[in-house]
């Protein structure tokens, strides 16, 4: 009797539930075994009594069984031509700029304090923002940010455009062996810098692609632009058979700086780095074989309508004149409210019924029972093997840490990206599914959860199957240093002089 007591004290609610999971997924398994089992016989005995009597039915000859086998075959040819099309991520590459465009923090603080544009207590403030911000010292600036005096002209954020855009496609171009005239759809996006022409002009006239490609070019939609791209990419694909999508996501940090004094606006100089992503999908079964991913699932979701959401991430100018994002004080609750929302759309798509069966539990105890209960969050770790939560900083990743019960492990390509390459804005979900890559974690058949949060407000996701088992991964930003991560990032890291 002791001993099976100390047996139950030793399972944790952790295996209780675990337990559960398992038992309601093979619910069907378990019950129809035990059944079969015990009519097999019977069943045997009495389809044979009914093929015997179905055969010597006047109405059974071989016209009937020609025209149901041609029903049958006309069904399943309609079923296949009304499917989606696969949508599959043959590879992708992130930009990782030269040496030359690494900035450590003590050096940009200096940059700012050169220029003469802030006051002495708005240094301070950025000083103790980059101290607390999660980045390391090994983060890329554009030249223009570098230079003294620092230069932000139209003409260097071009320059930084092409850098890091051209670096990203000649890469993927040249791993993937794709040539430009393969390239039927290019979508583009960057939410602060829109030049003419437009980035989608500049890839084609480069690249010389063909005269017909579908392009657009998508811009003011914050950090969750690439997951719109990789939506609308999708959505195209469905209507243009055996075709490729060319889809580049990137933020223009030239542009990006504020040189004021508004405190609500001075985020972006300590949070966002140079970065870009260029990937390759395609809708051509026979990419399956050398495809890396599968797009299983795309979640929208868009509050703009609330005046709340519409204004807490606002590109405006300050009393003196100068343009920068503020950023509201409802930001992070407007956040959780959009997370929600998408959660609850996702949530039937991807969890398991034992998690759905719990959801609804609790719904229904709280609306129609009225107990004082907390809503449950499901457990998304049973849905998926890797998260991939967009690095916005510091806050927003301790916070989705929290809300979804997610360890140091999910959250640490995540938290990595940050450290090395700082908020590369839309790109940044690429960098982490790079790291998890270069980690060689990601195994066959395991699934990928990207959520980002972008102006607007949207919080958009998108759901990845692996193909195939990741174990060599020739081009890669963290590949040559990949073994000194993770590393231990302290909540608040002093510059050096």
């Amino acid at each position: 009797m002791a001993v099976k007591i100390e047996a139950l004290k030793m399972l944790r609610p952790t295996h209780m539930k675990l337990l559960y999971h398992h038992v309601i997924s093979h619910a069907l398994y378990l019950c129809l075994g035990p059944l079969l089992v015990l009519h097999l016989p019977r069943l045997s005995i009495s389809m044979q009594s009914d093929l015997r009597e179905l055969a010597e039915q006047p109405w059974v000859n071989v016209r009937t069984i020609v025209a149901g086998a041609t029903l049958l075959i006309a069904m399943a040819a309609v079923y296949v031509t009304s499917r989606p099309r696969p949508v599959y991520l043959v590879d992708v590459y992130c930009y990782k700029p030269s040496e030359a465009y690494m900035g450590a923090r003590s050096m940009i603080i200096k940059q700012f304090e050169s220029s003469g544009a802030f006051t002495g207590d708005t240094v301070a403030f950025q000083r103790k923002m980059l101290e607390r911000c999660g980045i390391g010292d090994s983060s890329y600036f554009p030249a223009s940010l570098l230079c003294r005096p620092i230069n932000m002209s139209h003409k260097t954020a071009r320059e930084e455009a092409e850098m890091v855009v051209f670096g990203a496609v000649d890469e993927l171009f040249r791993t993937t062996g794709l040539k430009a005239k393969d390239v039927r759809i290019l979508v583009v996006n960057c939410s602060t810098y829109n030049p003419t022409p437009s980035y989608t002009a500049m890839i084609v006239n480069r690249y010389k692609l063909r005269g017909d490609v579908i392009s657009y070019n998508l811009g003011g939609m914050g950090c969750s632009a690439g997951l719109v791209s990789i939506d609308l990419a999708k959505n195209l694909l469905q209507v243009h058979p055996n075709s490729y999508a060319l889809v580049v996501s990137t933020e223009n940090i030239t542009v990006n700086a504020y040189f004021g004094n508004n405190r609500s606006m001075l985020l972006s100089n300590s949070l966002f780095r140079v970065g870009a992503a260029a990937l390759l999908l395609s809708n051509i079964r026979s990419d399956r074989r050398r495809s890396k991913y599968q797009l299983l699932h795309t979640v929208r979701g868009n509050k703009a309508a609330d005046d709340c959401s519409y204004s807490c991430v606002l590109q405006e100018e300050d009393a003196d004149g100068k343009i920068g994002i503020a950023l509201s004080k409802e930001l992070m609750a407007v956040a959780g409210d959009a997370l929600k929302e998408n959660i609850t759309t996702l949530g039937p798509l991807v969890l398991p019924m034992s998690e759905q069966l719990l959801f609804l539990a609790a719904v229904i105890m709280k609306k129609v029972f009225k107990f004082k209960i907390n809503s449950y969050v499901p457990d998304f770790k049973l849905a998926f093997e890797h998260f991939c939560i967009h690095a916005g900083g510091r806050a927003v990743l301790d916070e989705l840490e929290k809300n979804l019960h997610l360890t140091e492990w999910h959250m640490e390509p995540s938290r990595m990206t940050l450290y090395r390459f700082g908020n590369t804005s839309s790109s940044s979900l690429w960098y982490e599914l790079s790291y998890c890559e270069a980690k060689r974690r990601i195994r066959k058949d395991d699934r990928v959860w990207q959520i980002a949060f972008g102006s607007g407000f949207k919080c958009n996701s998108a759901v990845w199957r692996a193909l195939k088992t990741v174990s060599h991964v020739q081009k890669n930003p963290w590949i040559d240093e990949i073994d000194k991560f993770p590393v231990q990032v302290p909540k608040e890291a002093p510059l050096t002089p």
